[in-house]
């Protein structure tokens, strides 16, 4: 495998992790959490205890999914940026939620960690104006107290009921999980299906490539081996050192094939098993690479009887169907070996009449016109209209 494609399959490995990381990672952002708030209080005026629960918050993205249940507390400022933020609360108080606005120019982390230096429990932040009863889910790391936003709605009816001194109760209580477009057990199957694909591609990389290595070392060697063979031709070869008057360094004389150049006197030449010379700094190393000749392409390996051993095919033997011919078979091959034997006799015959004397050539003629020289024919109705035709010319 080449540095090319060593390159892509590394750099797929690499897209592929981070792929599967950037996946885990999203599928642990977009789990969203609800929160049940069950809101209770006391109206002053009818002395009527009311209860209410909804399922109308959202737990942050790094709040413990926790139930929580105390007094709500209104910030002061309501925004709770500052850590000078005063909670109007009673001193032994414990295990209370504090109630904030969204907003301020802090961070959701700002707020809630000011607001668990107070001793809250738990913290309550509902949206800025103009969201209505729209949540997020807040993004707050560095906090390890309860985190649940609610509405904007929601959030100023409870501004109010603190405002006006009526104490508020809340138990927040985990609500439903709404897992992400990838669940944990589709994220752990795709992990599992990622290494496994992982590993079957390094394996086949590695695999791939001893193979390849394999190849070339073999290749190598018989490199190396026909070189050597080369170089036993080589030494083989005839050599000639042309002088001065040889016909090579005529006028018309052909140039070397490989470097171009007219024969000069004093060149050595090396003569090729097929006729053919050339410089001998010029074929040798032309040899080494290729075993022929650079005009007929004779392999001067196997003129010399030092090719490499090759490995004899197996040879596999057909049977011989003419055993099994008919006896009518083995009469029309007689008969046709019988009629080539005359042919090839006549034939000779023929050749033989141009020495023979005027009376011998005389006598033959007179033979020749006795002898019933009927053509031979494999189809025997041809036969029969020959025998017909030379009973009507009788």
């Amino acid at each position: 495998m080449g540095p090319l494609a060593s390159r892509d399959v590394f750099s797929w490995l690499l897209v592929a992790s981070v792929l599967q990381v950037s996946s885990v990672r999203l599928a642990q952002a977009s789990y969203l959490c609800t929160a049940y708030l069950n809101i209770s209080y006391t109206n002053p005026e009818t002395n009527r205890t009311t209860w209410n629960q909804e399922e109308i918050g959202l737990y942050g993205q790094d709040s413990p999914k926790a139930s929580v249940v105390g007094n709500v507390y209104l910030a002061t400022p309501i925004f709770g940026c500052d850590e000078n933020t005063v909670y109007s609360r009673p001193n032994d108080s414990r295990g209370w939620i504090a109630l904030i606005q969204r907003g301020n120019g802090c961070t959701f982390s700002d707020k809630i960690n000011v607001a668990a230096m107070n001793g809250a429990a738990a913290a309550i932040i509902f949206n800025d104006f103009g969201a209505e009863n729209r949540v997020i889910q807040m993004s707050h790391p560095g906090t390890s107290i309860v985190a649940v936003m609610i509405g904007n709605y929601r959030g100023i009816d409870l501004v109010q009921l603190l405002l006006k001194g009526v104490p508020v109760s809340i138990a927040i209580e985990v609500g439903k999980q709404h897992g992400p477009w990838m669940s944990h057990y589709s994220v752990f199957f795709v992990s599992i299906s990622f290494f496994i694909v992982t590993a079957a591609t390094v394996g086949y990389f590695i695999f791939y490539s001893a193979r390849r290595l394999t190849g070339l070392r073999q290749q190598n060697r018989k490199q190396k081996k026909l070189k050597a063979e080369a170089k036993k031709a080589i030494g083989q070869l005839q050599v000639r050192t042309l002088r001065q008057g040889d016909q090579e360094t005529g006028p018309d004389a052909d140039t070397c094939a490989v470097c171009i150049d007219l024969y000069k006197p004093g060149d050595v030449l090396s003569v090729l098993t097929c006729n053919h010379f050339f410089h001998r700094s010029c074929i040798e190393p032309w040899l080494l690479e290729h075993r022929t000749c650079p005009m007929c392409k004779c392999d001067i390996l196997k003129t010399l009887g030092v090719e490499l051993d090759v490995e004899e095919q197996p040879q596999i033997s057909v049977p011989d169907f003419r055993s099994f011919s008919t006896s009518e078979d083995l009469q029309s091959e007689t008969a046709s070996h019988t009629h080539s034997e005359t042919a090839s006799s006549g034939y000779a015959s023929m050749h033989g009449i141009e020495h023979l004397s005027p009376a011998e050539g005389t006598q033959n003629d007179v033979q020749e016109e006795q002898l019933d020289a009927s053509p031979h024919y494999d189809n025997l109705a041809f036969e029969g209209d020959v025998h017909s035709q030379s009973e009507v010319r009788t």
